[in-house]
């Protein structure tokens, strides 16, 4: 088979797409997006806002001294995918338990940005439970609040809530924006979290993840040539000892390259494009579906000859490796 049919395409444009909750896949790391592709142009790469405490929040037994009561300090989160401010929230009451028994009460920021307290079912005796709903642990809260700390009490008699009863560890007893850490795979339009997400929430799901992104608007390049997609390379080290001779490999990326005839080589549309991380699309054959898919920054060196085609000898430099997409 020769590439007589072949067809290049740059990414021309983007299609923003506002900020918008991703779909947990089922195991709870990885969240999909509607989108193939996220751009990664400067100025139209994704923003991911997993909900979350991102600063502040410590939750304190009330200053008042009031019983049953707990002040938290002013904060910031990701909330359904806009960074909030929470003022500092005094006398939030905390609910005891009927009788002597174990109960946990989750400190919130709910949907609506404001501090709410959650109450957990009572225990059946003073030992605690790690495990949501159950009695005597921490209570599901409710889908779109943000956990910040939890209080835990074992008696029913009205008394001020000390440090000691007061539990804040970052994905244990407070979720963070942040943690887990993810990463962003804009060949998919995903991400994936570096553990699963905890279940915390009501109907025993995790947190929202909210994105917008930029989809990708290809155009053709009308006249290519030559091209070819950004690859790893190999190379062997060896060293000579007694006897023997030991051997490494070291692996590097090489750039894409190929050919473009210009117009003008100054109003050409393409050119808008230089020295920008866009996506690359070719089509060993044009009249097929499958196809190659490159990202990467544009390189662009141009020549004038007297007799012949203006042309751009181009480069894309990347992070990895192509992809092979078959239709």
């Amino acid at each position: 088979m020769t590439a007589e049919n072949a067809l290049l395409k740059y990414e021309s444009g983007r299609s923003f797409v506002p900020m918008v909750a991703l779909t947990d896949s089922g195991d709870h790391t990885l969240f999909t997006s509607a989108a193939e592709l996220w751009s990664g142009r400067a100025g139209a790469a994704p923003v991911v806002r997993p909900n979350g405490l991102l600063t502040g929040g410590a939750v304190i037994p009330a200053v008042a001294a009031g019983n049953n009561n707990v002040d938290t300090a002013a904060l910031t989160c990701n909330l359904a995918g806009v960074k909030t401010t929470v003022n500092a929230s005094t006398n939030n009451a905390i609910t005891r338990p009927a009788t002597n028994v174990s109960k946990v009460n989750s400190i919130t920021v709910n949907s609506g940005g404001a501090i709410a307290v959650v109450a957990g079912t009572d225990g059946s005796t003073t030992a605690f439970s790690e495990t949501r709903a159950a009695a005597g642990g921490p209570p599901l809260i409710p889908v779109g609040s943000i956990e910040i700390a939890q209080v835990r009490v074992t008696t029913s008699a009205a008394a001020v809530i000390t440090a000691a009863q007061i539990f804040s560890v970052p994905g244990v007893h407070k979720e963070l924006a942040l943690e887990p850490i993810f990463t962003v795979d804009s060949k998919t339009g995903n991400i994936t979290f570096a553990s699963a997400l905890p279940l915390i929430h009501t109907g025993v799901i995790a947190k929202a993840v909210y994105a917008e992104y930029y989809e990708p608007i290809f155009a053709d390049i009308p006249i290519a040539s030559d091209f070819v997609p950004s690859a790893n390379s190999h190379t062997v080290n060896s060293k000579q000892y007694y006897g023997t001779t030991r051997g490494s490999v070291a692996s590097s990326l090489g750039q894409g390259s190929f050919t473009v005839v210009l117009n003008d080589g100054i109003n050409d549309p393409f050119l808008q494009e230089e020295d920008q991380t866009i996506w690359f699309q070719f089509f060993p054959d044009r009249y097929q579906g499958s196809y190659i898919l490159d990202q990467g920054k544009l390189g662009i060196k141009m020549s004038f000859p007297p007799g012949d085609d203006i042309t751009a000898a181009c480069t894309v430099s990347t992070r990895e490796k192509h992809t092979k997409v078959s239709v």
